[in-house]
């Protein structure tokens, strides 16, 4: 429901509930239901296996081998396009390198969209694309990956490589800022450890309440525009 399916839930059980809910809203020519079904899949294809259960990776390998058998494939952040195409195809590292910022904000409001519904979902999105950017600056460099590649050391990695790490060189007041923006990584990071929806949630998950999710998006946003501008603005 939170990813857009239409409707009261179906009867059955849970696997029965889905599949019927699904075919519901490929029915229907008012839903997108590739949108839909991209968001609902997303917690789980967006999860890192390294950090959370090593079986994540052979429910990831399961959903991309089906998809493709249909001509489909997943990119980050819950988009289902098809196979191949262009420009629609392109991945949140396409955007980020070239410094497509309209799209970025693109991406921001599909994690908005999770806010009031769906807190845990919001958050995950916004450290996931703070670990895209990282990943595609590290990359396009030719940057050695830190050996854990969660969100920390990755902005850790970045921004040195940008200047943005706080030393004796800068101003008092740019080196709390810089200092802050380290603090809303670890925040964030720590937010979707603890409460976003790609480690699993359990019959007892943490809470966590829409103004504090719509609080790690704006942080994320923030902090993810400010490091493409500084990026770009180097070129």
């Amino acid at each position: 429901m939170a990813s857009g399916a239409p409707g009261d839930p179906p009867s059955g059980n849970c696997e029965t509930k889905c599949v019927d809910w699904l075919k519901r809203c490929n029915s229907d020519p008012a839903v997108d239901a590739q949108s839909v079904l991209g968001l609902i899949i997303q917690p789980l294809m967006d999860s890192d296996p390294e950090t959370y259960r090593p079986e994540i990776e052979e429910g990831q390998r399961r959903i991309r081998d089906s998809l493709a058998r249909n001509h489909l494939a997943y990119r980050l952040n819950g988009h289902i396009v098809a196979a191949g195409s262009s420009p629609a195809a392109d991945t949140l590292t396409d955007l980020l390198k070239r410094g497509d910022f309209a799209s970025i904000e693109t991406e921001f409001k599909r994690a908005f969209s999770h806010v009031d519904t769906d807190p845990h979902s919001a958050v995950t999105a916004a450290c996931a694309i703070i670990e895209a950017l990282c990943k595609t600056y590290l990359e396009t460099h030719e940057l050695d990956l830190p050996a854990k590649q969660t969100v920390v050391p990755l902005w850790k990695a970045v921004q040195i490589h940008l200047g943005l790490h706080p030393d004796a060189t800068v101003g008092e007041d740019q080196r709390k800022i810089l200092q802050g923006l380290a603090s809303i990584v670890d925040g964030i990071g720590a937010y979707r450890t603890h409460t976003g929806s790609a480690h699993g949630r359990g019959l007892l998950p943490a809470t966590i309440d829409a103004f504090e999710a719509r609080l790690a998006v704006n942080a994320s946003h923030a902090l993810v525009i400010f490091a493409m501008e500084r990026w770009h603005s180097m070129k």
